[in-house]
């Protein structure tokens, strides 16, 4: 959605999806071998693909996306030692990470899924890093709640790389005006940029378009590439490759 729309008035009428509303959706916790191995496989991958780039593999991070897969599935990567980890949901984030960083405290929780504005105190009280922003309403929300609570997760905005209208994220022709928005009006300091690439068409040209916008902003942080297209996201300079079914296995179906 670009900043040119006024408001989230579409998204904000919807209720988070969340299969905390839908316990029948619930998966069972991955096979703990299960998940060390899809781990271990990812961290190879990675570091190849940072090689074969000519590139530092400590250059890249590994966000461990672990939406929808419940607490006891999420400590064996936990034990492997990942600490970079993304969810989807505020709500079902709340009910799991407390007690998960209790015991892991140098957890860094990303929120790699929309953000309604209305979810931005429990967004910013929870999260270190937002990959969402794409809209000047949502920046004013966080702006006010950053200032409440004293705390200011890093913050990335999400650029829409292929002008579809049904996803969320900025239009590129429009990333320059929210980023000023953003800064000047609202005193936000914007990290990075995030896509995610339309699904039937290539990625490499969407992350490269998106490398070359952050890098003409002195943007430091990249996330781009998931399960299926990392390596490419990393070839095309990634920071963040943000994984999930690689490492704790096929999602069940919503019903």
């Amino acid at each position: 959605m670009a900043d040119t729309v006024p408001d989230d008035a579409i998204s904000e009428t919807l209720p988070e999806s969340s299969p905390e509303t839908s316990p029948d959706a619930a998966p069972l916790p991955p096979n703990a071998a299960d998940v060390v191995a899809g781990l271990a496989a990812v961290r190879h991958q990675i570091a190849q693909a940072a090689e074969d780039a000519e590139r530092d593999p400590a250059t890249v991070a590994l966000v461990a996306v672990s939406k929808t897969i419940p607490a006891a599935g999420i400590l064996p990567a936990l034990a492997a030692g990942q600490r970079l980890f993304g969810e989807n949901y505020v709500q079902e984030s709340k009910a799991k990470w407390p007690a998960l960083r209790e015991r892991y405290p140098d957890v860094e929780l990303h929120l790699v899924g929309p953000l309604q504005s209305n979810k931005a105190r429990e967004a910013v009280e929870l999260f270190d890093v937002l990959h969402g922003l794409d809209r000047l309403s949502l920046a004013a929300a966080l702006a006010k709640e950053i200032a409440r609570v004293g705390r200011a997760p890093k913050l990335l905005i999400q650029v829409n790389t292929g002008d579809e209208p049904q996803k969320g994220g900025v239009a590129p022709a429009a990333l320059d005006t929210l980023l000023s928005a953003c800064r000047e009006t609202h005193g936000l300091t914007i990290h990075g940029l995030m896509c995610i690439p339309p699904a039937d068409a290539p990625p490499s040209p969407h992350f490269a378009l998106l490398a070359r916008i952050a890098e003409r902003h002195s943007l430091p942080i990249v996330s781009m590439g998931m399960s299926a297209d990392y390596p490419a996201a990393i070839q095309m300079g990634a920071t963040h490759v943000r994984v999930g079914t690689a490492i704790f296995g096929a999602r069940p179906r919503k019903g």
